[in-house]
């Protein structure tokens, strides 16, 4: 039996690379806060087994699906191709999230609430109520100050573009080519509600906290920054379709 809280054929999808010591917790901690939802890992051929221990579990829990890729591919692309998973499955709602507990599993059943009257809920720090927890002023100020800027260059009603803790209907991805989208990292997040928006669906921005990770390594790197710094010019002069 389902709820408002736990809408019917809904995919959780979660990227991996190097988090064996997070993933079980984190499936764990999914269906305390969604029973029903499914859930699926893409692993990118995580080195320390991340990809053996999601196979493991998905043999005795039917609601675990994993993804296995040739090696490290990129954020991105590894929601792209959840994406495409859940589309060939008949998913109607695609909850996206990271694994290190950063996105607190807690606040699924509100991204689903929210999600009966919007197309894309977001899971923002920049509104009220949201924020960070264990974050240097460095990265403080990288965060805010990449959202302002995507936000100014593009003309976006929306105060976190960057975050990746997300819920689409399944109607916005049908829309959207997904072939074309190339963006990685923040500059994923960047486009993905860029061309959520171009299509005339609605967004609406939940506050979350997001708390840095405790276990395993973060997978920022400057070269990520600076493509997103690129791509909301590329959006804004028409240079990608």
């Amino acid at each position: 039996m389902t709820t408002p809280d736990t809408p019917p054929k809904t995919l959780i999808i979660v990227p991996t690379y190097n988090e064996r010591e997070n993933l079980p917790r984190l499936l764990d901690s999914i269906h305390r806060a969604a029973e029903h939802a499914h859930v699926l890992v893409v692993d990118d051929n995580s080195p320390d087994g991340t990809g053996d221990l999601a196979e493991q579990r998905a043999q005795h829990d039917d609601r675990v699906f994993v993804l296995r890729r040739p090696g490290k591919l990129g954020l991105g692309t590894a929601y792209l191709d959840g994406f495409r998973y859940g589309l060939d499955r008949d998913y109607l709602i695609f909850q996206q999230m990271d694994c290190d507990f950063s996105h607190d599993p807690n606040d699924l059943p509100r991204f689903f609430s929210a999600l009966q009257d919007a197309d894309l809920v977001l899971g923002s720090r920049y509104v009220d109520g949201g924020g960070t927890r264990n974050w240097p002023i460095r990265r403080k100020i990288l965060s805010r100050g990449g959202s302002l800027y995507a936000r100014t260059i593009l003309g976006l009603p929306i105060r976190d573009l960057t975050g990746g803790f997300k819920c689409f209907r399944r109607e916005v991805l049908e829309s959207i080519d997904l072939d074309n989208v190339r963006s990685e990292g923040y500059s994923f997040q960047i486009e993905m509600t860029w061309r959520t928006l171009q299509k005339g669906f609605r967004v609406k921005e939940i506050p979350i906290l997001f708390v840095d990770r405790e276990l395993g390594q973060s997978k920022m790197n400057p070269a990520i920054f600076r493509e997103a710094v690129l791509m909301c010019w590329k959006l804004r002069l028409g240079l990608v379709k």
